[in-house]
């Protein structure tokens, strides 16, 4: 274990020293290298030909400059991104984010999560990134749409069908992805899947929108029933409010569990009662029509409480659900849920748990699920989206979900042939991570040195 720790202290210092300020990036990548590394010792030709080394250095990564104007007729001047991490098992994959928190280090983790994510779906996919510190919050229609012209008047240079598939991220809805899509159009003259997301009218698919909350839902249901278990009567904790939140919510209410806490940047609503599905639409109707903080729950729902500024984490639960942002459940959060009786984490976002907090989960002995196999959902339906794209079909809704339910077990088998430890437990963080890497790494083998 000792040579074990010494080659990972050596690997990591080489990264932060070649990545300086990016601590996101080396976040992710320890978080991988705890696992790989000791894989790799004991499977030589890995290590022999550089493979996890090579697989923590993008491609390449793009950046370029995109002017604007503003409905006020002033030039405004953003910064964008494209980080194609990784093209060994396909076209580089992952959304694209409007958010003034971008960066090229929080992109570069993004996109090397993504590499992994994409493995493990079975789809054929590489991983990438791409965004820009623009903020679509309070511009107006005419402002959002002259800015992703812009930027994907850049970008359309760099991506297409069979180079770099982009899609959404935050920031980055249905209005976004059409605006860039017709601009592409537009520029290459071609009508080709080269965003997904669409819309259903111009080669969209059926539960796309839908498809990462499900998904993070329907990995949750594979690890209970490993003991036994179903989300009846489970009492279950959601972060943020968003896209991801709110399918993911949707999905616990039909198999039977209840949801009583969704939160934004604000702070959290709790609701004993549960958020029944009339609950939910009234959610929706607050943050996609009226644009307003979670705390306006309480305006139609008095009997619930608000609590400003805090996270849902304090709170008893069953199962909890982080799908808001990276690193918002940390070391004294996971102790309050392990403390509360949780017995199941299901990530939703991205990175959302930090180190203190993963250590706590498994610690503690609760079912954790990290957010490279739990979210993968969103993702898989991109993909499948991609084939339809391709073979110029429409599966329908139903078929849709199927096909995704199948790859999210798929995904949860995966985790447990490579994460089941000797006592019967799973370490589904290791399972996901060396399933991810050995799919890519054979890729990469395949190659040569390329």
């Amino acid at each position: 274990m000792s040579e074990q720790n010494a080659v990972l202290d050596e690997f990591m210092q080489g990264l932060i020293r070649r990545n300086p300020g990016e601590p996101e990036f080396h976040q992710a990548v320890y978080e991988v290298a705890q696992h790989i590394i000791p894989f790799t010792m004991k499977h030589p030709k890995y290590e022999q030909n550089q493979i996890f080394q090579r697989l923590t250095e993008p491609d390449r990564i793009v950046s370029f400059r995109v002017c604007w104007e503003d409905d006020q007729g002033h030039v405004r001047t953003q910064r964008g991104y494209r980080v194609q991490h990784n093209n060994a098992i396909g076209p580089y994959k992952g959304g694209i984010r409007f958010h003034h928190s971008v960066t090229q280090g929080i992109l570069k983790f993004l996109a090397f999560e993504q590499t992994l994510k994409n493995s493990l779906t079975g789809l054929p996919m590489g991983g990438g990134k791409g965004g820009s510190d623009f903020n679509p919050k309070g511009k107006s229609d005419r402002e959002i749409m002259r800015f992703c012209q812009a930027f994907m008047t850049e970008l359309s240079r760099h991506i297409g069908p069979f180079t770099d598939v982009p899609a959404g991220d935050i920031g980055v809805g249905g209005r976004e992805i059409s605006y860039m899509f017709g601009q592409y159009k537009r520029i290459r003259n071609e009508f080709t899947g080269v965003l997904t997301g669409k819309g259903i009218s111009y080669g969209g698919s059926e539960i796309r929108t839908e498809a990462t909350g499900y998904g993070v839902v329907y990995f949750m249901q594979d690890m209970l029933a490993t003991k036994g278990q179903t989300f009846v009567g489970k009492r279950c904790l959601v972060s943020g409010s968003g896209n991801v939140a709110q399918y993911a919510v949707e999905k616990i209410n039909e198999l039977g569990g209840t949801v009583v806490a969704m939160s934004d940047s604000s702070g959290t609503v709790y609701d004993k009662e549960g958020i029944t599905a009339e609950k939910l639409a009234h959610v929706k109707h607050l943050k996609e029509v009226q644009r307003a903080r979670i705390s306006e729950y309480l305006t139609k729902y008095p009997n619930a409480e608000f609590y400003e500024g805090k996270t849902p984490w304090h709170i008893p639960c069953d199962l909890a659900f982080p799908c808001a942002t990276q690193n918002e459940i940390n070391g004294e959060d996971a102790a309050h849920l392990v403390r509360n009786g949780c017995m199941g984490v299901s990530e939703g976002a991205n990175m959302p748990s930090n180190q203190d907090a993963i250590t706590t989960f498994q610690k503690g002995g609760l079912l954790y699920a990290p957010s490279k196999a739990a979210n993968a959902g969103g993702v898989a339906v991109s993909g499948l989206e991609m084939t339809q794209n391709s073979m110029r079909i429409s599966w329908s809704r139903d078929e849709l979900n199927t096909r995704l339910r199948n790859i999210m077990s798929d995904i949860h088998s995966k985790c447990v042939q490579y994460g089941k430890e000797e006592d019967g437990n799973v370490d589904y963080l290791k399972g996901a991570n060396i399933a991810g890497f050995v799919k890519v790494g054979e890729a990469m083998l395949a190659y040569g040195v390329v």
